[in-house]
């Protein structure tokens, strides 16, 4: 992994909504948690800066972070945050410890490859319709990648990818596979254009107008020649 990533925390002893509110207005601090690996759970502030400098960076949610707590390194992965409903600022922040010997599961971003070379779009006129932007994965530490690469090239109109046709990492497994074959979900799909449809609609419509104008002729006609076979009265 080319990025690194180590925040610095401190203990934190003052615990309730109130103390954390005050963290996040006075001090620009996020209360956070750290568990996991068989040890007691402690609650720590980070800086908000900080914090949400290293949430700009996509492989900072899959990627083994240092956090330093009180001058003591520890390993562990961004478990989950709570954000502000109306902004960007983050309220709190979860951390699982890992142990380099012990699998862990974390949610990989998507990086979609070759979709303007994508046979469905370039000989169909499709579009690339991405059903998922992560997956969660199992896997040691040691073994995490940042982002798992989805190459669509060869994606025709009307298939699919699903979580089996993904090409993963040495010692990376997709836990939700081993639940059967009814879990093998679609990632990615080459669908028909909003465009396209439109097109087919206009189409069938002046299909059906051009059918029912013959029709209607074929009517007139019909009546013209029933009114020409009439007898004359004498």
């Amino acid at each position: 992994m080319a990025d690194e990533f180590e925040l610095n925390a401190e203990l934190r002893t003052d615990m309730g909504k109130g103390a954390s509110r005050r963290l996040r207005r006075n001090a620009g601090l996020v209360p956070g948690i750290v568990y996991g690996a068989g040890k007691d759970p402690v609650s720590i502030s980070i800086s908000q800066n900080a914090l949400h400098k290293s949430c700009e960076n996509e492989a900072f949610f899959a990627h083994i972070i240092t956090l330093v707590i009180d001058g003591k390194s520890e390993n562990a992965i961004v478990k989950a945050l709570q954000r502000h409903p109306a902004n960007d600022h983050i309220m709190h922040a979860d951390f699982l410890r890992i142990q380099m010997d012990q699998e862990i599961h974390v949610d990989i971003p998507l990086h979609f490859v070759g979709e303007e070379d994508c046979v469905g779009v370039k000989q169909d006129d499709g579009m690339i319709s991405h059903v998922m932007s992560s997956l969660q994965v199992s896997c040691l530490p040691g073994d995490l990648p940042e982002y798992i690469e989805v190459d669509v090239r060869e994606l025709h109109l009307g298939s699919s990818l699903h979580m089996s046709d993904l090409v993963l990492p040495e010692g990376v497994v997709i836990p939700e596979l081993t639940q059967g074959d009814d879990h093998d979900q679609v990632v990615v799909s080459c669908v028909t254009t909003r465009a396209t449809i439109e097109e087919d609609l206009v189409e069938g419509t002046e299909e059906d107008e051009e059918s029912e104008e013959s029709e209607e002729s074929e009517e007139s006609e019909g009546e013209d020649d029933a009114d020409s076979e009439e007898p004359s009265e004498d």
